[in-house]
């Protein structure tokens, strides 16, 4: 089983993936779209901070949907990672073996039809733009290395307007629509239905 989690940056997307993978304990693995990210290692350290980094073209989909298809076939994965304060791959890859339900977490996993084609249940966490601003700024300060003039430099130029473009109407997707961020009778009832459909 695939089940997707999509939302807005700072949603509470993650929030709500890991109290699934909580409730499911060792029946279930997460993956993170943003592991996704196409290496860039190649551009030198300024182009890089310049590109749009919330649209889909700055992702490997094609790579994701590949692996679902492993994981789903019974096969372990190379997940890749990426290093989020220099925009590149690094070398070494996270090794990932099946389990009975698979968590698919990202803000552009229901913009493409072939992932969404894979998913048996997608989930869309709803949360206010300036909260979600709120989250962006903490976590790529504190995790990401960034200032708070490039974050919000970051979110004029690209992320609310990818957010516009891409993210909010891919939300007419979601078999779920969890509001506010993390909801606990929203997410409560999302995880009663998946322990339902696991063996």
């Amino acid at each position: 089983m695939i089940i997707g989690i999509c939302g807005g940056t700072g949603s509470g997307k993650t929030t709500v993936a890991l109290k699934i993978l909580d409730a499911v304990r060792d029946r279930a693995i997460y993956i993170q779209h943003d592991h996704y990210y196409k290496d860039l290692s190649h551009l030198p350290l300024e182009e890089r901070r310049k590109l749009n980094f919330d649209h889909p073209d700055a992702l490997d989909t094609d790579l994701l949907v590949e692996h679902l298809k492993q994981l789903r076939a019974g096969q372990a994965i190379e997940r890749p990672v990426y290093d989020f304060t220099v925009h590149s791959r690094k070398p070494e890859t996270v090794r990932i073996v099946p389990r009975h339900a698979t968590l698919v977490e990202g803000i552009l996993i229901f913009e493409s039809a072939a992932l969404r084609a894979l998913m048996d249940i997608k989930i869309f966490v709803d949360t206010d733009a300036d909260i979600r601003l709120i989250r962006r700024m903490r976590r790529d300060i504190t995790e990401r290395g960034r200032t708070v003039e490039s974050v919000m430099e970051q979110y004029e130029k690209t992320v609310r307007p990818m957010h516009l473009e891409f993210v909010e109407p891919s939300k007419r997707y979601a078999d779920v629509i969890i509001p506010e961020g993390f909801n606990p009778v929203g997410v409560d009832l999302v995880v009663e239905k998946i322990k339902g459909m696991l063996p």
